[in-house]
């Protein structure tokens, strides 16, 4: 049996007094590391490196695990004056407790004590909003993060930037789960105009983003084409930025029927994605990556729906393509109306309902593979097809796409299966190994830009084999005249 020795670990920290020390409460572990914390927002602000802030933010998902009412009331008691307005608005949020909150080891906050950095102030603030999130507080917590917004404009230091790219995140977040997404777009959009001028990479990745949900959201895919359009995204983002830009960027070309432009972003977002987190983000991205393959007439691979991490969420959709797969119109029905529901919430149903063409082209090509001559009634019967008219309208238009290879006999009903040409006397290896290879430069290119190279400045540095030469000769010189000095001044 397999044993969690970091849990293992921390837990014997906590619970276990080691040489006579007593057991620390939790709470005020969670306490001591977000001092941590804040020591290096303090020290990005001093020194002015934006790695500290950026490791900061790193720690936030981990910090947020162990937030609590009772941790906030202690970081309200350390770093605020007692009565004072910051005071005042955090307690507003926190219900009252009975044992007194813990406390760091630290000088009392008074009013002749400095005041805390801005960034300081905004980091606690956004502790707080993750808290109200948590906890399902969404009144609250969208009057928190707008007045949250505006301390993020208060000062114009670049480590503030850096923060505020992750408030931008949590403050749509909260007005997305309080159903009022549409109030902020205006917000996002000149914060966006400000990021572009002042060329803030992290927050323009960042809002780009939040607008095209936004957008999707609303099922505005006009207007999220046009805003993909006119931004250029940040070559600097993160690579979590950029898996979300190329997952919305597919699903807008999806939408747009261009689906070969769809399944390579989203291919691209499933590398750019974090390989062992982000777990919901990846049950997403497979959802609409095995439409948009049903829609090119691929089949997806049969291991993702084995996976432990994506067996449940992906069920359906290996109901719907075991019905593709099968050509079976009836069964494609039953598992529209059995999932309606979980189509509509993921919003795949629009391009689902495109994939009617596929099953009843699927169930032609399979009758023609079967049958050198068949009546056009029993193709009705067998494709659940309401007249022979409507048999014939589908079996012309196979045959004129290239997926069959018959002719109709309109005057007796029935259609003739004729000998399939040669695949390799057409055009159709010539393209599969040109997308493959296209495929494979892309993936060689994307190599490349990842990877680090010295700066031009580095070649300056380094000497000719010339002046190599002189500088060596010139050594070689001063060592015999050191040799050849009178040393009798010496002992």
């Amino acid at each position: 049996m397999l044993v969690d020795t970091k849990a293992v670990t921390e837990e014997a920290l906590v619970k276990s007094p080691v040489d006579g020390e007593e057991p620390k409460d939790v709470d005020l572990l969670t306490l001591e590391d977000i001092r941590d914390q804040i020591r290096y927002i303090e020290k990005s602000v001093a020194t002015k490196e934006l790695h500290f802030m950026t490791r900061v933010l790193r720690g936030l998902n981990t910090i947020r695990r162990k937030l609590n009412s009772n941790v906030l009331r202690g970081l309200v008691h350390t770093y605020f004056v007692p009565q004072s307005q910051q005071w005042n608005y955090f307690m507003e949020f926190l219900p009252e407790a009975m044992d007194a909150p813990p406390k760091l080891n630290l000088k009392p906050k008074t009013q002749k004590s400095g005041s805390l950095l801005p960034e300081v102030e905004v980091y606690l603030h956004l502790l707080l909003l993750m808290h109200l999130l948590d906890g399902g507080m969404t009144k609250e917590a969208t009057n928190c993060s707008s007045l949250l917004m505006e301390r993020t404009q208060e000062t114009g230091r670049r480590s503030m930037a850096v923060l505020a790219s992750r408030c931008f995140y949590f403050h749509s977040r909260a007005f997305e789960l309080d159903d009022r997404l549409e109030e902020i777009r205006s917000f996002l959009h000149s914060r966006l105009r400000s990021a572009t001028l002042k060329k803030n990479h992290d927050c323009q990745a960042v809002l780009v983003n939040l607008l095209l949900r936004n957008y999707l959201h609303y099922n505005l895919h006009d207007q999220a084409s046009k805003l993909v359009s006119r931004v250029e995204f940040p070559e600097s983002a993160p690579n979590n930025e950029w898996a979300r830009f190329l997952y919305y960027l597919g699903f807008i070309k999806a939408i747009q029927l261009d689906y070969n432009a769809a399944h390579d972003h989203l291919v691209s977002a499933n590398r750019k994605a974090p390989q062992h987190t982000a777990i919901g983000f990846k049950q997403a991205l497979h959802k609409l990556n095995t439409v948009v393959e049903l829609l090119l007439g691929e089949l997806p691979d049969r291991s993702i729906f084995r996976q432990p991490e994506f067996k449940d969420a992906l069920h359906p959709y290996f109901q719907l393509t075991q019905s593709i797969h099968a050509g079976d119109l009836g069964q494609f029905n039953n598992v529209l109306k059995t999932y309606l529901r979980q189509f509509n919430h993921d919003k795949t149903y629009t391009l689902i309902l495109r994939l009617r063409h596929n099953v009843i082209k699927t169930g032609v090509r399979r009758i023609s593979l079967s049958y050198s001559k068949i009546s056009l009634t029993d193709v009705a019967e067998k494709l659940q097809l309401d007249s022979a008219e409507d048999a014939e309208y589908i079996v012309a238009k196979a045959i004129r796409d290239g997926v069959i290879e018959a002719v109709i006999n309109r005057e007796h009903g029935y259609m003739i299966t004729t000998e399939a040409s040669d695949l390799y006397s057409t055009r159709e290896p010539v393209h599969q190994f040109n997308q493959r290879i296209s495929f494979c430069l892309g993936i060689r290119n994307q190599g490349i830009k990842a990877m680090r190279y010295p700066p031009k400045k580095y070649d300056n540095d380094l000497e000719s084999a010339e002046e190599r030469r002189e500088r060596e000769q010139q050594e070689m010189e001063s060592a015999k005249e050191l040799s050849e000095d009178d040393f009798d001044g010496f002992p």
